[in-house]
């Protein structure tokens, strides 16, 4: 076989990922607090690329008319006839010891305007953040009598600590980790300062474990040593955890009766202990689309707060043309050229991406009719390829679309993603969605008696005579999603 070298046309379509396109694509995901960081540090580095302020072309409008049927006139000057204003040479030859001292000519003085004295904003409001479980630990140290090497090993016992108030690290790991940065300590003494550590505020920290936490709080509460709790969490502990009350009180010696105050003093005591000072602040979530009911219809409206509108600078354009029509050629044309052209593309990509939140966001509300007009119960099920379908898109798209957005509607704040669900099979009518089911099964679950709740097996039967084929294990799955325990630690027994 001779080997040969020839040419030949070959026509094929492929896509290409050009900069714009993948622009559009890295924007149409982003959120809104993103997609304002991106567009901030844009106008920082874009010189070709400005915001239009509000009145901004009204005003340039109004301007250019005036201009047209009238030249203006320029205002003649104001002169000051008591004090002259200061000239630029005046002020550089005054010493900054001339400009310090409280002989220095006010503002007025010299051309502006009055000077306005301003409270300084309170102390409490320059944090930067709560404190903290670590911070309160410290604070409550350095104020007590730890001796300066005690106090160093406290401290290094607190850094320990998770959120939860629990100690991460054993007494020979906290001597070891000092050890390696140069400080011997022994393990009586880091001991005898967790032992102090432990009496602090709040009660039942820097414990191993949460036994060890809820007994050290009957500690802190003067617990008598033979007390009833105590057995409990000492002796029976397993027991306890898996709610075997029958049992406990048999090998106590009390009846149920008898066990029931002492159960209730064990779960009014703190499980995690450091919670109270977690200084977690609450998220708030600003929707991308609100759909707003006029009538009987339903009007979607995008959410623009926060973006500023961009346009083209009009003077590194005429500049730009001007530089063509002379013929210059440099890297000043191709700079200018550069940072025009990326402007263009983030402004279409922008404009791209609001149109595409709008039609998913118009899709959904359309299929969506139902729950909006009647509630979660006649939520429909639906998946992505059904709206990528209605619009002419590609699922992918869409999935990108409904990424970390939000909605209001008249029924509440979602995630776009919330109308994204399979269904379950009914004997008659359309499909139930998943959601639905979910809520069937919590109404059962907090309507059920509490000293017979229903098993899953229960729930699946209550649920299969409503028409709703679902499987045992479905009901499982969702009740763990539901975050509800299982009926035997549903069961109330006192």
């Amino acid at each position: 076989m001779a080997l040969e070298q020839k040419l030949s046309l070959k026509l094929s379509q492929r896509l290409v990922m050009t900069p714009s396109l993948q622009q559009a694509i890295k924007l149409l995901q982003m959120t809104r607090l993103e997609l304002e960081t991106v567009v901030a540090q844009e106008l920082v580095e874009n010189p070709v690329l400005e915001e239009i302020e509000e009145g901004v072309e009204e005003e340039e409008a109004v301007a250019a008319g005036s201009a047209e049927a009238e030249p203006a006139t320029p205002p003649e000057p104001e002169v000051t006839p008591e004090i002259e204003p200061m000239s630029k040479n005046a002020l550089e030859e005054t010493g900054l010891d001339a400009y310090l001292a409280e002989d220095w000519p006010d503002e007025s003085r010299l051309g502006g305007g009055e000077w306005e004295a301003r409270e300084a904003p309170p102390i409490e409001n320059t944090l930067t953040r709560e404190p903290d479980l670590y911070d309160h630990l410290l604070w409550q140290i350095h104020l007590s009598d730890f001796a300066p090497r005690e106090r160093k090993i406290a401290e290094e016992i607190v850094g320990n600590l998770d959120p939860d108030g629990f100690l991460v690290a054993s007494v020979e790991e906290i001597r070891r980790s000092a050890l390696e940065r140069g400080d011997d300590w022994s393990a009586e003494e880091v001991s005898a300062a967790l032992d102090r550590v432990r009496r602090l505020d709040p009660p039942g920290i820097a414990c191993a474990s949460l036994q060890e936490s809820l007994l050290l709080q009957l500690d802190l509460a003067e617990e008598p040593q033979d007390s009833l709790a105590r057995r409990v969490l000492a002796e029976h502990w397993d027991a306890f955890l898996r709610r075997q009350y029958p049992p406990i009180a048999r090998l106590l010696g009390v009846t149920l009766q008898d066990l029931e105050p002492v159960i209730e003093r064990i779960r009014a005591l703190q499980t995690r202990p450091g919670r109270a000072y977690g200084n977690d602040r609450p998220l708030y979530v600003e929707p991308d689309v609100h759909v707003i009911k006029v009538g009987d219809d339903y009007v979607i409206q995008l959410n623009d707060d926060g973006l500023p509108r961009l346009r083209v600078s009009r003077a590194y354009r005429r500049m730009l043309q001007q530089m063509r029509a002379e013929g210059r050629q440099g890297e000043a044309q191709q700079f200018i050229s550069e940072k025009m052209r990326s402007a263009m593309w983030l402004i279409k990509s922008l404009d791209q991406r609001q149109r595409t939140i709008y039609k998913v966001a118009e899709s959904i509300v359309r299929q969506q009719r139902e729950f909006l007009d009647l509630g979660l119960d006649y939520l429909r099920p639906m998946v992505l390829r059904d709206v990528a379908e209605d619009i002419g898109m590609h699922e992918s798209t869409v999935s990108r679309v409904v990424s970390n957005k939000y909605v209001h509607t008249p029924r509440g704040l979602f995630p776009l993603k919330f109308f994204f669900h399979s269904g379950i099979d009914r004997d008659y009518g359309e499909d139930i969605s998943s959601l639905t089911v979910k809520r069937k099964i919590k109404q059962l679950i907090e309507a059920e008696d509490a000293r017979h709740p229903l098993s899953d097996s229960e729930l699946m039967r209550i649920l299969n005579r409503e028409g709703i084929q679902i499987a045992r294990r479905t009901v499982a799955k969702y009740r763990d999603e539901l975050n509800l325990p299982s009926s035997s630690d549903r069961r109330k027994i006192f």
